[in-house]
């Protein structure tokens, strides 16, 4: 008997509004938490306009660097069977949340920690039309910058590609902006993994 050849990939979306976001997806901050931070942003295509269908998850460490996150914070509507959203309780670093007509996303959490030899970032994944592959970038935050001269990724790049990944921080406190440039000019490290 042959090995089945694997099926090639397709271009995906855009249908993440339909049932991927769910209500709270961008609170992964517990309700009360004192440390909590906003990351916001915009996703742009290669022509510089805004993606209004896009889907972004992000994972991240919580504030010790610990990134095991609590499993299952999501409740169900016993009724319906619909999503009510986050327990508001556990921290599970993970939040994923749909861009809107103007191509914005945001979330609220909390600092993520350091980890041995990294400074402290968020894992970032983007869907969107028009992509074989959903793309990973990362966000790190400008006020560890004595931690970016040690962390393996950021010390890999020149410094104007370093800073597509270093969020700006905003007038707010605890606000910070990431924008995501799939293509052309400012356009957004991203990774590949093996």
């Amino acid at each position: 008997m042959s090995a089945l050849q694997p099926t090639p990939s397709h271009t995906v979306g855009p249908f993440y509004g339909y049932a991927l976001p769910f209500p709270g997806g961008g609170d992964v901050a517990p309700a009360g938490h004192a440390d909590v931070i906003t990351v916001h942003g915009r996703v742009y295509d290669g022509a510089g306009e805004p993606i209004p269908d896009a889907l972004i998850e992000l994972w991240q460490a919580d504030t010790d660097g610990d990134l095991s996150g609590a499993p299952g914070s999501l409740r169900r509507d016993p009724v319906t069977g619909g999503y009510l959203g986050r327990n508001g309780v556990d921290f599970t670093g993970f939040a994923r949340v749909p861009t809107d007509a103007d191509g914005q996303w945001s979330v609220r959490t909390l600092p993520p920690g350091a980890r041995p030899g990294h400074a402290p970032y968020i894992s970032v994944c983007v869907f969107a039309r028009g992509l074989l592959h959903h793309l990973f970038t990362r966000v790190y935050f400008p006020q560890d910058t004595d931690a970016h001269a040690i962390d393996p990724l950021l010390a890999s790049l020149d410094a104007d590609r370093r800073e597509t990944l270093v969020a700006t921080a905003e007038r707010a406190p605890g606000s910070y902006r990431f924008d995501i440039r799939l293509q052309g000019e400012k356009e957004t490290v991203f990774l590949e993994f093996d």
